[in-house]
């Protein structure tokens, strides 16, 4: 198989917002089409171009302000990418709309500075939730036990919506325990510049959500420090790990 197009499983349930259109769009793409053009097959208020299109020099996020298309490579990243601009237009719309404004007012250097490094963190690995307050607070403290186990019902009215493209191909492709979003409590969509240069966002294993991973979710499932890390505050001397 092509290393561009390793197998799907949308089972997850984070892919459950794309998983209906994600099919058909892979299935376009496995029978022959560019990804731009399997995007295209679909409604969508943007138009999804190769990448030759973006002139040399240009950069990506004011070429889409200016032009209302989306450079497009034929890879899984990309159609992700493709899937939340689908999806979540609103969202992709705004992190585009601050992109340009910043690059109209600062242009294009070495670094993308505050404001860009923010949107394009958020843009690879983010997530939003509405929660009940229990589940915000222990989320806030990084209370794992209260978030996961003490609060497990209170998921039944939550809505977490996973909208970072990278995050959502690995879940599809080699899920991990050790899989953190970078959540922001409610929809970002109206957030100005000043909150994003905040990073107001906090760390969430994924698998820890109820019914996210498939070996039991008991409490020693949640002892492992290594994931579901303590915050800084209570952690030993030189600890460290692959969690948040």
């Amino acid at each position: 198989m092509d290393p561009a197009w390793p197998p799907v499983d949308w089972r997850h349930p984070a892919l459950a917002p794309y998983r209906e259109v994600g099919r058909r769009v892979l299935a376009r793409v496995q029978a022959g089409v560019t990804v731009a053009e399997a995007l295209n097959a679909e409604d969508a208020s943007v138009h999804f171009v190769p990448q030759a299109a973006l002139p040399p020099g240009q950069a990506y996020e004011a070429f889409i302000a200016r032009s209302g298309q989306v450079p497009t490579r034929d890879n899984l990243h990309d159609l992700f990418n493709g899937l939340v601009w689908l999806v979540q237009a609103a969202l992709k719309r705004r992190l585009n709309a601050l992109h340009a404004q910043a690059i109209a007012a600062q242009g294009v250097g070495a670094r993308r500075g505050p404001l860009r490094d923010a949107l394009t963190l958020f843009d690879e690995n983010g997530a939003w939730l509405r929660a009940p307050a229990g589940l915000q607070a222990a989320l806030r403290s990084r209370d794992w036990r209260a978030l996961f186990l003490d609060h497990a019902a209170a998921w039944a009215g939550a809505e977490l919506v996973v909208v970072g493209h990278a995050l959502l191909e690995k879940l599809a492709t080699a899920p991990r325990k050790a899989l953190t979003a970078h959540v922001w409590l409610d929809d970002p969509v109206e957030a100005s510049a000043a909150d994003w240069r905040r990073k107001p966002w906090h760390p969430l294993p994924l698998a820890g959500i109820p019914g996210w991973w498939p070996a039991p979710q008991d409490a020693a499932f949640y002892a492992d420090a290594a994931v579901f890390r303590p915050p800084k505050a209570l952690r030993p001397a030189g600890a460290g790990g692959a969690g948040p």
